[in-house]
């Protein structure tokens, strides 16, 4: 049933990120093809695709050439090369190495994964007030002496949204609030409250992209285009970076990011903590699963392993 592997995706969802997401409703749309759907948020459209109950996906996870019978498609989440098959070449597409996936498992990895990438836009402030009530029943001394009184509800969002935009998990609220507790008498900055609540989770964001790995390969900047980068900075941001210079880094990190994911590497990006949050926000776009770390999220306990430079060829 639909509905329920719906409420099965916004309850991983809670566990993995840290809330519990608004409702998802489901309502017939006549528009649409009787096989397609729509996903929005806030009325916004932001995810559509097409459902062949009875039928299985087969998603090629690399480069099978097995070819099957079937109707090409394309996997709606992450974009994979795929065929719709029946029920009789299933096992024939499992044998070869396809990922084989009803049509609901379809619909509902796609929910999940836009839910994920719009995470910072599903909190609101009903969310961030029930999370605000339920660390009230775990420890209410810290919520009383934080949350509002030296952080607004606001900001307290804020900073939540920020750290959600770049895919780092909240399920730790309460090292979250006590960071807060420790900086906010010195800034109420939402931006620099969360790079110093970064700088408290950098363990666990080391781990939400490495695993139990020690050894961490990442993708470096080449030394003379960093200090160009550094020096770019102005008021927080690179508004001094030549258009041309940006273009190249996007595209140059876009295309090294696939090329550690096609690889089986994580894709993160080590640079100045000066430059780490204009950077998230430039490679945002162009490379959207890239992860941008500063040299103090680094754990004291893991070693770096520079793999790939941008700009070297520049």
């Amino acid at each position: 049933d639909l509905r329920t592997r719906i409420k099965g995706v916004r309850k991983k969802f809670a566990q993995e990120v840290g809330f519990l997401p608004p409702p998802v409703h489901v309502r017939d749309n006549l528009e649409l093809r009787p096989s397609a759907y729509r996903i929005t948020l806030r009325g916004v459209v932001v995810g559509e695709g097409e459902v062949f109950p009875g039928q299985h996906m087969a998603i090629n996870p690399g480069h099978i050439k097995t070819p099957l019978i079937g109707q090409p498609t394309t996997d709606p989440a992450f974009g994979l090369p795929a065929h719709w098959v029946d029920e009789r070449q299933r096992e024939n597409a499992q044998m070869a190495g396809y990922t084989v996936v009803d049509s609901e498992t379809v619909l509902a990895t796609h929910l999940s994964h836009l839910m994920q990438i719009h995470a910072s836009k599903l909190l609101s402030r009903t969310e961030t007030q029930e999370l605000v009530d339920h660390v009230a029943k775990l420890a209410p001394k810290l919520i009383e002496e934080v949350v509002p009184k030296m952080v607004s509800i606001g900001v307290f969002q804020k900073v939540l949204q920020l750290l959600l935009e770049e895919q780092v998990h909240i399920r730790d609220i309460r090292s979250i609030i006590e960071s807060l507790a420790e900086h906010a008498t010195q800034t109420l900055d939402p931006a620099e409250l969360t790079r110093r609540v970064r700088q408290t989770l950098s363990a666990a964001i080391v781990q939400q992209i490495y695993g139990p790995a020690k050894e961490l390969e990442v993708i470096a900047i080449e030394p003379g285009l960093e200090r160009l980068l550094t020096q770019s900075m102005v008021g927080g941001n690179l508004a001094a970076l030549d258009p041309g210079v940006a273009e190249m880094l996007t595209q140059s990190a876009a295309k090294v990011a696939h090329q550690q994911e096609e690889a089986g590497v994580p894709a993160c990006l080590l640079v100045p903590d000066a430059i780490r949050s204009s950077m998230a926000r430039l490679l945002r776009r162009a490379a959207p699963r890239l992860q941008v770390l500063g040299h103090s999220e680094i754990p004291d306990t893991h070693l770096i392993r520079i793999g790939p430079m941008l700009g070297e060829a520049a």
